[in-house]
């Protein structure tokens, strides 16, 4: 499957910490935020990359080469001037062909299901959305019940507010949209592209996607987002030894109990905490004594499953 990542911006909220770094590159726990970003990726299956660069491409080149050493095959297309985020997707209509592709910016962190994101698109546009309870900053995405794009509300003021999902800035893509990107101008998504598909009546579609996300654009952002991955909030895929999670709630012991009566038919052990083994694996599931919210660890697969198992359960209980 093919991706691309939107690696071109120059960071400039980030300059009093960055260094003169591109903001993809800015250190994640000892490593580029951009090599998380390829091992999400590869983790997800996607094993043909294409790397968009302007500010400081060097570095990037650098970084990942020819991609071999994360398992992956990595293009690279330089623009000499910045083109906006379609116009750089534009930039790639030749690595694309006739794929459907996946779109993600490099400064994001996150730990979504992005095959399944993948697997669930059907036609014209998909955009992973995510629930954010302080939106002004992001793009509002206003769906209906069936998931289908009704409206946009580009970082609007409290008074424009109507949902609280945000667009990601994490897209898939049909080939013929990519079409449609005017080629060698600059051309933004949001601004742009999206509101001129919707008034056509191209199909757009928005998933909410349960996991971690956070836009680095800023100091505070980027400083919480380390603390985030220190403490199993946000899932770094390429780890070493056992995946941990941190699983929000508003009542632990409720929670544990509706996951110890859905685990209980399969023989998960109770003697301290939940511990659940499967052919995916090991997990282990427990209650945290300082915050409301569990604690998980494991295999990656049996941790998948069960997070994603309560996550549903934190919704109906």
């Amino acid at each position: 499957m093919k991706a691309i990542i939107l690696s071109g911006g120059e960071g400039t909220r980030l300059r009093s910490i960055s260094g003169g770094l591109p903001k993809p590159m800015m250190p994640l726990l000892g490593k580029p935020l951009l090599e998380r970003t390829v091992a999400l990726l590869r983790e997800n299956g996607f094993d043909r990359l294409c790397v968009t660069l302007h500010y400081a491409p060097e570095a990037i080149r650098r970084c990942l080469g020819d991609g071999g050493r994360f398992g992956v095959s990595i293009e690279y297309r330089q623009e000499a001037t910045p083109l906006g985020t379609a116009g750089a997707v534009r930039n790639c209509r030749d690595f694309i062909g006739d794929d459907t592709v996946l779109v993600m910016s490099g400064d994001c962190a996150c730990d979504f299901d992005l095959a399944e994101l993948f697997r669930g698109h059907e036609a014209g546009v998909t955009i992973a959305l995510a629930a954010n309870a302080e939106p002004l900053p992001y793009g509002l995405v206003v769906t209906d019940r069936a998931g289908r794009i009704t409206g946009f509300v580009e970082k609007p003021t409290w008074e424009k507010v109507v949902t609280d999902r945000v667009s990601t800035g994490i897209y898939v893509l049909a080939p013929d949209v990519t079409d449609r990107i005017p080629e060698g101008v600059p051309y933004d998504f949001a601004k742009d592209l999206f509101p001129k598909l919707l008034a056509e009546g191209v199909p757009m579609t928005g998933r909410i996607m349960e996991g971690y996300w956070c836009d680095v654009g800023t100091p505070r952002a980027y400083y919480q987002c380390n603390l985030d991955a220190l403490d199993g909030f946000y899932r770094l895929p390429e780890e070493n030894g056992p995946t941990r999670r941190v699983i929000p709630c508003r009542d632990r012991a409720r929670l544990m109990r509706a996951m110890t009566e859905a685990l209980a038919e399969f023989g998960a052990d109770m003697t301290d905490g939940l511990t659940y083994n499967s052919e995916q694996g090991r997990a282990h599931l427990a209650p945290l004594a300082d915050r409301t919210a569990l604690a998980l660890e494991g295999d990656p697969a049996a941790v998948r499953a069960v997070e994603a198992l309560a996550r549903r359960l934190e919704r109906s209980v």
